[in-house]
């Protein structure tokens, strides 16, 4: 194969091409990368039921979820009970009352506590006595044994009988490393205490909020922005179980709990509408304030989603109509955020903004409107995007906005919501880009790299969700989490993203979804990372991921070849700072490919060497597991003697390449 790299300039490439998407699924975010150890901590958890035709969601308080009495044969009773809360956004607590010494109450976390030696743990709670005189012991315990304990006095009533609520703080550390540990609370003597708001963070949480190996997962994956909070649970199950902005804003005591939109995922006849996940709930740990910290974080520019009055379409019926006047709340959620986000510290949300401790601005260019509607006649999509886009736009008229073509490719409603986007290009600014999604075969991002080719020109395209799945069905989740994470799943969306580079000029974003996954907590499969407690195992599919957006060069090169472009898809860049062609070849087949680089007269090699980033394996199968990485990028001079390059079968390859430019 033959490669001529010519002196024609194409697209600029965008610095935000390559973007993070990130949605409270799998356990992402509660369980993930939210640090919180604790399950449950604030006793508001909910368990959600439902979902035939698209209807009939309830929930139950379960107050005691992922608690239980301890020792388990003590003489011990623990009632959540609802009277004078820490909080009355979060108005249940537990009662815990123990006729004997050293009785209480423990948290099983997840899949238990994990801690490492070398690093503080900081609980925090709230206690009340009710006559109860006394210290409070929390320990970790591990096979019967105590690792750790710290034990605090309890405040009893004052002189007029009253007790109040006390926090209290203090930190645990291990001597050795501790799995699928209990977090235990013990009473010194009989009697009754209140409780609230329990946490254990590792000290080590970036920004104090995010799970610090998560948090660098993502960084090293040098994203130029960042897509938030959803996804569906932006729209939630019903209208009620939304993603509300101002929910998520405050001192964490304040923050309403919610039920997540994946807790009724899987829920049919069979199982009587009610899943293993019934109990995933969102605390808002994560909020919008802390997305926005972790794009700072991360060097990517926030993108965040709210809905437009719409419950997730796969899952309800539920709407509010764009001629209600409750459709304005709705608006109203979207020029709060963007004041939030940009406002001076003397309005409102601005206000709130420095109140939670970042008086500087976040700098917000761009929202999201709506996740992944379409237009259905009932929905009334496209009349209520034209009236958020007029009143987003009246306020904030630089504001860009992302639209949606619905949930998959080629359909009647993706052409319908695309004809309606293009049939108001004249419009100005109402809309930067329209979200696409597609998760579909392998076979299908190998056979199509030149999709975007002959795209128009005019309306920009997000692909905001993509994965190529070995298998139709996201269900059932496979024996081995990452087995649908294959090396063939990720050289096929590095060929596609070939494509979409070299068309950069209409394809402006993309992000690979979902970005997360727990083992053992999972709703979607494939997913970008895997983790589980104390491990994370990076995908083949993460390793493409990073080499594209490590290595996006400034603007497209145009490549001419002598054979056909699915034999061998490429796309080459060039970096102007570094001086360096950046070419990036895809072989899927199961023989090398050897490839000849020629230069016109526009390009002259210099005396440095070039280097190559190489992902390969031996088989398509391949995957990456949790404590093994079987597929993972390898960096090397290369000599690229007389331009040849032999490409390994099975394999992804980055050749940077020292040049003198005259273009």
């Amino acid at each position: 194969m033959k490669l001529t790299i010519t002196g024609k300039k194409g697209a600029d490439i965008p610095k935000e091409f390559v973007g993070l998407f990130i949605e409270d699924i799998n356990y992402a975010v509660d369980g993930g990368l939210y640090a919180e150890l604790l399950e449950n901590r604030n006793f508001e958890s909910l368990e959600a039921f439902g979902g035939e035709r698209k209807k009939d969601y309830c929930v139950t308080h379960d107050g005691l979820y992922a608690w239980e009495k301890y020792p388990e044969d003590a003489p011990v009773q623990l009632l959540v009970v609802q009277g004078s809360p820490v909080s009355t956004n979060n108005p249940h607590y537990l009662r815990v009352e123990t006729k004997q010494e050293k009785g209480g109450f423990c948290n099983k976390a997840y899949d238990g506590i994990y801690m490492r030696p070398d690093l503080g743990y900081t609980v925090s709670f709230y206690a009340r006595s009710v006559g109860y005189h006394g210290k409070v012991t929390a320990a970790i315990v591990s096979g019967g044994d105590v690792v750790c304990e710290k034990s605090v006095q309890v405040e009893a009533a004052d002189a007029f009988g009253w007790n109040k609520w006390v926090r209290y703080e203090f930190e645990l550390c291990a001597e050795r490393e501790v799995r699928n540990a209990a977090f235990v609370v013990l009473l010194e003597n009989p009697g009754t205490v209140e409780f609230d708001h329990f946490s254990m963070m590792p000290q080590d949480a970036v920004c104090g909020v995010f799970r610090r190996d998560l948090a660098e997962c993502l960084k090293d994956l040098h994203p130029g922005f960042l897509r938030f909070p959803g996804g569906c649970v932006v729209e939630g199950s019903t209208l009620a179980n939304r993603y509300r902005f101002r929910d998520t804003l405050g001192k964490r005591e304040e923050r309403r709990y919610n039920w997540n939109r994946w807790a009724t995922h899987e829920n049919n006849e069979e199982n009587g509408y009610h899943s293993v996940y019934a109990h995933y709930g969102q605390t808002y740990g994560i909020g919008f304030y802390e997305y926005f910290l972790l794009c700072e974080y991360l060097g990517a520019k926030p993108l965040p989603v709210l809905g437009v009055g719409l419950a997730c379409q796969y899952q309800s019926h539920e709407k509010v109509d764009p001629d209600s006047p409750e459709i304005y709340e709705y608006i109203q959620e979207y020029l709060d955020l963007i004041e939030f986000a940009n406002g001076d510290t003397d309005t409102k949300w601005g206000a709130v903004r420095a109140k939670m401790g970042h008086e500087a601005p976040f700098g917000l260019e761009m929202v999201g409107v709506g996740n992944e509607q379409w237009e259905d006649g009932e929905s009334r999509f496209f009349e209520r995007y034209q009236l958020f886009e007029r009143e987003i736009h009246k306020a904030y008229p630089g504001i860009r906005l992302v639209g949606t073509a619905g949930p998959e490719l080629d359909s009647e409603r993706f052409h319908a919501a695309w004809d309606f986007y293009r049939a108001h290009e004249d419009g100005g600014n109402f809309v930067y880009a329209v979200d696409e999604h597609y998760y579909i075969r392998p076979e299908w991002f190998f056979g199509h790299t030149d999709y975007f080719d002959e795209v128009p020109r005019g309306t920009k395209v997000f692909f905001g969700e993509y994965a190529a799945h070995s298998t139709d069905l996201v269900k059932p989740i496979p024996r081995k989490a990452t087995e649908r994470n294959t090396l063939e799943a990720a050289l096929a969306e590095a060929a596609f993203m070939t494509g979409m580079a070299r068309n950069s000029d209409v394809v402006v974003m993309t992000c690979y979804a979902p970005l997360l996954a727990r083992v053992g907590y999972t709703q979607w499969n494939p997913d970008l990372i895997w983790f589980d407690d104390r491990d994370v195992c990076r995908t083949p599919s993460y390793y493409v991921q990073q080499m594209f957006a490590a290595n996006p060069g400034d603007h497209n090169i145009d490549l001419e070849m002598d054979g056909e472009r699915g034999q061998l898809p490429c796309q080459a860049a060039y970096d102007v700072d570094a001086g360096e062609l950046i070419v990036k070849m895809v072989n899927a087949s199961p023989e090398p490919q050897n490839v000849t680089l020629s230069y016109d007269k526009d390009w002259k090699r210099t005396g440095q060497p070039a280097k190559v980033i190489l992902l390969a394996g031996r088989e398509l199968s391949d995957i990456n597991t949790l404590g093994r990485e079987l597929v993972k990028p390898e960096e090397k001079a290369v000599s690229l003697e007389n331009g040849q390059y032999q490409m390994p079968a099975y394999s992804f390859a980055v050749l940077r390449i020292p040049v003198e430019a005259k273009i």
